[in-house]
């Protein structure tokens, strides 16, 4: 049997809220177990000091369109962490292998390529008992685990990664830039076509 995730790590926060957004993505192919997953988030945002209302959730017909949805809502620049839940249950063809690799491997690409942290709370079971066992049962519950995750990452993206001025100025937002249309008028004036 799995275990539960470790414990999250986080400096002592007594009442302090923290200043960020984040959105939880659900899948509603097997909604009544990712409801559960969706409310374990919650409460661990919470607990974590994210107001009710700096928390988006939305949905997705499944575990496979997760990583779409991440990816746009990790570019908007909105959020400091996008929590992913879902549940695939193996059935008696390898759809389930494809499924939750390629969840996995999607979610995994939306942090690598946008620096937002985007955790797997993607219940993988090889049946429905051990997915509710899952979900709040005797092994955890995944999309608590995933939110604690998402919330540590955030801090630590927060504390160790550039500041947002700083990646303005990289990507050239906020400086002057020559005006592209007087680009052929300075050109016939130097005598080019």
């Amino acid at each position: 049997m799995a275990g539960r995730a470790p414990r999250p790590q986080r400096r002592d926060r007594p009442g302090r809220r923290l200043d960020v957004r984040f959105a939880i993505v659900a899948a509603r192919f097997n909604e009544p177990i990712t409801k559960r997953l969706l409310a374990g988030a919650q409460r661990a945002l919470a607990a974590a000091g994210v107001a009710d209302t700096a928390v988006d959730v939305h949905w997705v017909p499944g575990s496979f369109e997760l990583p779409q949805a991440a990816g746009y809502l990790a570019r908007s620049g909105r959020y400091a962490g996008i929590i992913c839940v879902g549940c695939v249950i193996k059935g008696q063809t390898p759809h389930f292998d494809f499924v939750a690799g390629q969840a996995a491997a999607g979610i995994q690409r939306v942090a690598l390529e946008t620096g937002v942290p985007a955790t797997f709370g993607v219940i993988t079971a090889l049946t429905e008992a051990q997915a509710w066992e899952r979900a709040g049962g005797e092994a955890g519950n995944r999309g608590q685990e995933a939110a604690d995750a998402a919330v540590e990452m955030a801090e630590f993206v927060q504390a160790h990664g550039p500041r947002r001025d700083d990646l303005r100025r990289r990507r050239g937002h906020g400086e002057s830039r020559p005006d592209r249309r007087d680009a052929g008028a300075r050109r016939r004036r130097l005598g080019g076509q």
